[in-house]
């Protein structure tokens, strides 16, 4: 508790009153900002006005953080409390129906300086600063897709963070997502493939187009657990853009391009040799990234020295190596057989096309038996293989 002595006019003496330790003795009609008379000086210290008693939670130099502040009167009522921090950022917080005290709606920071102001129904007024202890580890985190960006209609929201986290559900808690046109998805957890926890928001189904997405996680004070303290806030936002999703069928060594339910290109392709880890993979994954002209070599996804080149108008599927892109050395076993080391291989000419209409958050439905397996749920993004009933289990509320 911190204790506040009250503020007087310059010149004016004062009777000092005993005050309780971690309270507030505030003389509310005698404060500098009170405009106070002499008559009202002359009942607060003769007795005609008891001062008023606030106590605050928090106090010194040390206080905890990861606690809401906590204003409280003796007699009387608050009529406002302003928390602010040392960046001028406020603490909101709500008055309760009698009253008799104020609680703020987020916790306080660590590391981080506070100053209180209050003010009584009588026109008196205090003010009390503390600060918090500083964290001994701070947890970051990474959040995609990219601020302001347009995305395809499978896209994820998601987050990975630098340290463990342990307490999910109360992280959980303060990601907030609204969308423009109030889309159900759910939060689920998982490893991601680098190794550290992550989080992906998906929509029930694929998204509607010109959806507008927002994410304000509310992380600021929350302690994540073991992997240390959040002492920020982070926010992102984009959009949704074209309905269209790529469709490979595996078996008969087809790419299509479907746009708003009608199919717009369909081009031979040749993809991971069946039988093997040279095969590719099946399900639902969503196009990550467009990275152009790219060096590839088979020692990266463990196929040993099988190959080493420059590949054109890359776009990755996973994390651990399949890609669509331009195959020209492959070019006698389009439309025929499967003959690559996992990737989806199209001329140059297909593969540009393809290239240049894509998005990022794009759908590529991947089917057909001549492959390995189904996408793993953290190999990029591979929460649509997924139930609906099974990603929300995933969620560290249910």
């Amino acid at each position: 508790m911190s204790r506040i002595r009250p503020r007087f006019p310059l010149g004016r003496r004062t009777t000092r009153h005993a005050v309780t330790a971690g309270a507030v003795t505030l003389a509310a009609a005698l404060t500098a900002c009170s405009g106070a008379t002499a008559d009202s000086g002359s009942a607060a210290a003769g007795g005609g006005k008891k001062p008023t008693e606030i106590s605050v939670s928090l106090s010194g130099k040390q206080a905890k953080a990861g606690e809401p502040v906590r204003v409280t009167i003796a007699d009387g009522k608050l009529t406002q409390v302003t928390v602010t921090d040392s960046k001028g950022a406020r603490l909101d917080g709500r008055l309760s129906s009698d009253g008799r005290s104020w609680i703020s709606l987020r916790a306080a920071a660590p590391g981080t300086g506070y100053s209180v102001a209050a003010k009584d129904g009588n026109g008196g007024s205090a003010t009390a600063e503390f600060t918090t202890a500083a964290p001994e580890k701070v947890n970051k985190l990474t959040l995609a897709p990219g601020k302001n960006s347009t995305v395809g209609i499978a896209q994820p929201l998601s987050i990975v963070f630098d340290h463990p986290v342990k307490n999910r559900a109360e992280v959980e808690k303060h990601l907030r997502v609204t969308t423009s046109n109030k889309t159900e998805g759910s939060w689920g957890w998982m490893q991601d493939w680098s190794g550290k926890d992550r989080v992906d928001w998906r929509p029930k189904e694929y998204w509607k187009p010109d959806t507008k997405v927002t994410l304000a996680a509310e992380l600021n004070g929350i302690d994540s657990g073991s992997g240390g303290w959040f002492v920020r806030d982070y926010t992102t936002n984009f959009t949704i853009g074209k309905n269209q999703l790529v469709a490979v069928d595996l078996d008969n060594h087809r790419l299509k391009l479907v746009r708003d339910g009608r199919e717009i290109k369909d081009v031979p392709m040749s993809a991971g040799t069946p039988g093997g880890e040279k095969a590719s993979w099946r399900g639902r994954t969503v196009l990550m990234s467009k990275e152009g002209t790219i060096n590839m070599r088979s020692e990266t996804v463990g196929l040993g020295d099988a190959y080493d080149k420059m590949v054109d108008y890359s776009m990755r599927l996973t994390w651990s190596g399949m890609y669509a892109h331009a195959a020209p050395w492959n070019a006698g076993y389009f439309g025929s057989a499967n003959k690559s080391s996992g990737c989806i291989g199209m001329s140059d000419a297909d593969a540009r096309w393809i290239y240049d209409q894509v998005q990022v958050g794009d759908p590529f439905e991947v089917t057909g038996d001549d492959a390995k397996g189904t996408q793993a749920l953290n190999n990029g993004y591979g929460e649509w293989n997924l139930s609906w009933s099974e990603w929300q289990a995933k969620s560290a509320l249910r």
